[in-house]
């Protein structure tokens, strides 16, 4: 039988790629743009759940941004997620809606968890300072599809990614991630005829990255998993699941498969006075795996794809060009 799913965010990357998937299935999909629902209005949401009545809800909304934005705007980032959280879950539960999927982040693992970070390192020590408001909002929502589970006996369940890429990539100059940024510096060396890219610190530090296409695929294996297979993994209140791929690459190696992937001939260097960062970030899977789920895409061929993608941006003139 058919469901009736609520995807919140789904013009965002992920949201857009797990909505993609689910129509893929031939089940149905209902959607609201900021436009047609303020996620932060408490009755605007009540009336909305309501309404529709969904079967399932997808929580991909969010206030997202990198560290300028984090900083420069705590109080939003933390207000803002709050609100659309506990307004989604507390309305799908008044609602008689008993599935639902939280997505949160990698950032709700403290600044100095062990490597790779397992879930059991949640609120074992301080945040990392710059997004902290974030995070937090993020651990709350965790927090409360637990409590109403164990209250009312609902099934929410919560996925936690690793650092994300792929086509609906943010590429802005001025907040784009590492790898989108990466790839506009390089296509800009090709096309400006440079014959040297600068990488920021030592080339070192290691991250994590998973195709938005594999997170969204994960997400809804997480989300029909049989409620006593999942709570074989996972403890009441520990119950959320780490997403990636268990795999990390240094900041050079990244570089490297993104020369590749936009046929950069150039010499790549180090900027040793800007920062380092966190020398390593990768998710435990484990987890994950046990439960019979493994990512699919080998990041150089996730790379090209995203690349391709970006290029067609471009041709239709809706990329933003570094200055």
């Amino acid at each position: 039988m058919s469901l009736k799913y609520y995807v919140a965010g789904h013009r965002g990357m992920v949201g857009g790629a797990i909505t993609r998937q689910i129509l893929a299935r031939g089940d149905t999909v209902v959607t609201a743009t900021h436009a047609d629902l303020d996620l932060t209005d408490q009755q605007a949401v009540r009336d909305f759940m309501q309404n529709e009545k969904p079967d399932v809800v997808v929580l991909a909304a969010a206030k997202v941004g990198g560290i300028h934005a984090n900083n420069s705007y705590p109080a939003e980032f933390i207000y803002e997620n709050l609100m659309i959280q506990a307004n989604i879950i507390h309305q799908a539960y008044a609602a008689g809606i008993e599935r639902l999927l939280f997505l949160g982040s990698s950032c709700i693992y403290p600044k100095l968890a062990d490597q790779p970070m397992r879930e059991d390192a949640l609120l074992t020590g301080v945040l990392e300072s710059t997004n902290e408001p974030y995070a937090i909002a993020k651990i709350a929502g965790i927090k409360l599809c637990e409590s109403y589970n164990r209250q009312y006996g609902t099934d929410y369940r919560s996925v936690m990614p690793t650092n994300l890429y792929g086509p609906g990539d943010n590429f802005h100059p001025e907040n784009s991630h590492v790898l989108p940024a990466m790839i506009q510096r390089f296509h800009n060396a090709v096309q400006d005829g440079a014959d040297e890219v600068v990488i920021w610190g030592s080339g070192k530090p290691m991250r994590e990255f998973l195709h938005v296409q594999d997170m969204a695929t994960a997400s809804l294996f997480v989300l029909d998993l049989p409620k006593q297979a999942y709570e074989e993994e996972t403890q009441a209140m520990l119950s959320h699941i780490n997403v990636g791929t268990g795999i990390d690459v240094t900041i050079l190696e990244l570089a490297q498969l993104v020369a590749a992937a936009t046929n950069f001939k150039g010499t790549i260097s180090y900027d040793t006075s800007k920062p380092d960062g966190t020398m390593r970030k990768l998710m435990d899977v484990s987890r994950l795996k046990n439960m019979g789920w493994t990512a699919q895409i080998a990041l150089a061929d996730g790379i090209a794809e995203t690349y391709a993608w970006y290029l067609n941006q471009i041709k239709e003139g809706t990329a933003v060009r570094v200055k």
